[in-house]
């Protein structure tokens, strides 16, 4: 999409669009699919009759929303017009300061409804370490999440997505990040909400430990969201100073083990080949587990590439998703 015609429908205001009631998943539901209607603007398919809804990650902006060019209330209207998708997964860093504050979220929650669209989860970064070894230090990180809870909720969330880092062995930070889903699972209960949890790096993008964790909870409102391109344990340098992976785990195999648990999916990319397929994950494989699980629910764009902008990043990632799903349809 062009930045001039991106630029120009930034400014438009969308007239006569009425109320919709939007209802949120309550612990344990993946909402079922709904049939979509067809964009006519850009020839962008909503997707028609798949086995699972289509929702988009605010963070495949991250670049024009930390550049200012777009503002956390236009993501909204961008799913909506620019791409007819259907839920909002939001980032916290880009309303940092306004989890508490009831006249920014109703707008949020207003300018949903005025386009049409699901609000779906917060993803919650830099609020502490749920595997901290300092206990004092982690309960302090639960409880910096309490409020991003009951933001989740006014907005008519069914999720928020946390990270279990921490420092220490495997066993450590497993046995630290288990007390704390389960007081912050317990605190979110109450508000119909959901905890989930990314595989994010570190041990938690081994999907043998994730899922361990996820047992020793065992709270019908604590869960996963396994995420396609997360599955590097440890990053370093290379002789060239360049960073990568030095410790990567097999992400089907992770994908596999996270799904029974799963109350989200997030479908990175970062680069596409000419026919339109992911070039490091396969794509078909991975929704196969994703649909041979019984999964439902949302499963959100998540471009994080630089090999082409991020609305056609974003627009790539949709139509990849499309196409997959049609065929295991």
């Amino acid at each position: 999409m062009k930045r001039r015609r991106f630029i120009t429908r930034s400014g438009q205001l969308v007239l006569g669009a009425g109320l919709l009631h939007l209802t949120a998943c309550g612990p344990n539901t993946t909402a079922e699919g709904t049939e979509d209607t067809a964009s006519e603007s850009e020839g962008m398919d909503a997707g028609g009759d798949l086995f699972f809804k289509i929702s988009l990650a605010q963070w495949s902006l991250h670049k024009a929303l930390f550049a200012k060019e777009i503002d956390n209330l236009d993501f909204a209207r961008i799913a909506r017009e620019e791409f007819d998708i259907d839920g909002l997964e939001y980032v916290n860093q880009f309303f940092k300061d306004k989890a508490k504050d009831n006249a920014y979220l109703t707008e949020m929650k207003k300018r949903a409804s005025d386009h049409g669209v699901q609000n779906v989860l917060i993803m919650i970064d830099g609020e502490g370490g749920l595997g901290n070894g300092d206990e004092a230090e982690r309960m302090k990180a639960v409880e910096n999440h309490y409020k991003w809870v009951d933001a989740a909720n006014f907005l008519g969330c069914s999720s928020i997505r946390v990270n279990a880092y921490g420092e220490g062995s495997s066993e450590e930070v497993a046995g630290q990040a288990v007390k704390s889903l389960s007081l912050l699972g317990d605190y979110a209960a109450q508000a119909n909400i959901n905890v989930i949890v990314e595989n994010h790096g570190g041990y938690s993008s081994n999907g043998q430990w994730l899922s361990g964790v996820m047992r020793e909870v065992g709270k019908n409102n604590v869960g996963t969201l396994p995420d396609f391109g997360n599955f590097c344990i440890e990053r370093g340098q290379n002789d060239a100073g360049e960073r990568i992976c030095l410790e990567e785990y097999d992400r089907y195999k992770g994908v596999k083990e996270l799904m029974p648990y799963a109350k989200g999916v997030s479908a990175k990319t970062h680069d596409f080949g000419p026919d339109g397929m992911e070039t490091h994950s396969d794509y078909m494989q991975l929704m196969k587990i994703v649909k041979d699980a019984n999964y439902t629910g949302f499963v959100g764009v998540e471009y994080e590439g630089s090999g082409v902008s991020e609305m056609e990043g974003i627009r790539l990632t949709k139509e990849l998703l499309v196409k997959v799903g049609r065929e295991l349809s």
